[in-house]
């Protein structure tokens, strides 16, 4: 049970039939309450209305024996006079409430003795004795009052709305007509409406649980096929199979195109992976090999060990490994620490001494970058040495502000990028044509090294060409305020 409800779909069917229910349950509240008023209202309306007709009555002097509507059981009807005393009721009433909310208490018989004139209802402001000593003989209160209640007619007690209506008899004085409507209809009605709203509320709330399940069922019925074939792919580690994608354009689509994404990144990181590896275990055989060939030979024939080419060798082996250790770690997202402010103009210079050819050119403006001064080094020396490495007779640097970015400029006057090589140079083991012997090339790793550490410092690297035909690295970098 508690799998079932940690679903998606039963905490979405729970969900929408909770809400629903209190939405039902609000409205029917107000329904009920809104129903009740209403027909009390009818019901007060009818009682002042038989109230009213014997008060008209009253108003012209007719006698008590002569009143019409004093023998409708439907509407009894009690008269009384200003001491509080009974002189007239239908026929077969026994006892009527009457509105009275001071005492509170209910008149026990059309006989009792009470002084209409101090009672009062709960939304009068006054009460009916100081209103009805202001009329005029013959004429009626024009406010009347109301209140809830039973009565006893012939034998059998119902609830009532009681209506309280005081008029000046012109030789009886002063009257109260209290006149009561049955509530049985109103109590009826409501208890109907009761009664449809406890059985259809429930019946609705089981259409809407099973309409809800059977519609998340259907919307999350692609996001289960997303996860067998995710579990599929991570059984069989076959990056190259993707996930279905809906034909929709909702959050489930979007996320089984996010995944594939993230699929064909990871197959292509791992394939760059295996690529590595295996032109790294390459790239080291061939140092390897020379050094092991070197070094049997002299301790065969010690009078022909090359003890310069085994140091070559080493030297070159040596600075491979630690290529593929920086490699490495850039991979693993070894970042510049924060804080360390470098100036790049004195670095570039540091830099550059000492090799033949290369010409610095001053900068432009001052400013300062933040990163690792061995990494940005690192950088410099790598593009150095390319351009070296391709350049007929010079190498130019320039270090220049533009806006907010440092640009170091590195030109050769060689023979230059070609423009559909000019990101193929950047990817590891890269050597284009012109630079595929290892006698004087490098394993293909330095420009690789130098765009990865340009990124980790929130920069860039590109290549494009001189005027002259030769190519222009320029690696720029954000300036620290």
């Amino acid at each position: 049970m508690r799998r079932r409800l940690g679903s998606v779909r039963a905490r979405a069917t729970l969900g929408a039939t909770l809400v629903v229910a209190v939405a039902l349950l609000a409205a029917g509240t107000a329904v009920l309450l809104s129903l009740r008023s209403s027909l009390t209202g009818q019901a007060d309306a009818r009682a002042e209305r038989s109230a009213r007709d014997v008060a008209a009555q009253l108003a012209v002097g007719t006698p008590y024996e002569d009143l019409s509507s004093m023998d409708d059981d439907e509407r009894p009807v009690r008269i009384v006079d200003a001491r509080g005393t009974t002189v007239a009721a239908s026929e077969d009433l026994e006892r009527i409430s009457t509105p009275d909310a001071d005492s509170g208490e209910d008149s026990e018989d059309a006989g009792d003795s009470r002084d209409a004139g101090d009672s009062r209802d709960a939304g009068d402001s006054g009460d009916s004795g100081d209103s009805g000593e202001d009329l005029d003989p013959g004429e009626i209160d024009d406010e009347a009052r109301y209140g809830g209640g039973s009565a006893t007619v012939d034998g059998e007690t119902a609830d009532y709305r009681v209506a309280a209506v005081v008029v000046r008899d012109p030789e009886k004085g002063l009257l109260t007509v209290y006149a009561g409507a049955p509530l049985e209809a109103e109590q009826s009605a409501v208890g109907t409406a009761l009664t449809v709203m406890l059985i259809g509320f429930p019946l609705l709330l089981a259409v809407v649980a099973g309409v809800t399940w059977r519609v998340t069922r259907r919307a999350l019925r692609p996001v289960e096929g997303i996860r067998r074939e995710m579990a599929a792919i991570t059984a069989s580690t076959d990056l190259a199979r993707r996930v279905p994608e809906p034909d929709t354009h909702d959050e489930i689509a979007r996320l089984a195109r996010t995944t594939n994404e993230t699929l064909a990144a990871l197959e292509t990181s791992v394939e760059r992976q295996r690529r590595f590896v295996a032109d790294a275990s390459h790239e080291l055989r061939s140092p390897i090999a020379s050094l092991r060939t070197q070094l049997e030979v002299g301790v065969a024939h010690p009078e022909l060990l090359d003890v310069p080419g085994a140091v070559e060798d080493t030297v070159r082996l040596q600075r491979l490994a630690a290529d593929l250790l920086l490699l490495a770690r850039l991979d693993a997202g070894e970042g510049p620490a924060p804080g360390t402010r470098i100036g790049l103009a004195a670095l570039v210079r540091e830099e550059a001494a000492g090799r033949a050819g290369v010409t610095v050119t001053p900068p432009a403006g001052p400013g300062e970058v933040a990163g690792s001064r061995g990494q940005l080094g690192r950088v410099l020396a790598n593009l150095l040495d390319n351009a070296q490495r391709h350049a007929r007779s010079a190498v130019e640097v320039t270090v220049r502000r533009e806006g907010e970015w440092l640009v170091v400029g590195v030109a050769d006057d060689g023979e230059g990028v070609p423009e559909a090589d000019r990101e193929r140079v950047f990817e590891r083991f890269v050597r284009l044509d012109a630079a595929r012997s290892r006698d004087g090339g490098g394993a293909g790793l330095g420009l690789a090294i130098a765009r990865d550490v340009a990124v980790r410092h929130g920069g860039t690297l590109t290549v494009r060409e001189t005027p002259a035909g030769g190519a222009l690295f320029e690696f720029r970098l954000p300036v620290v305020r």
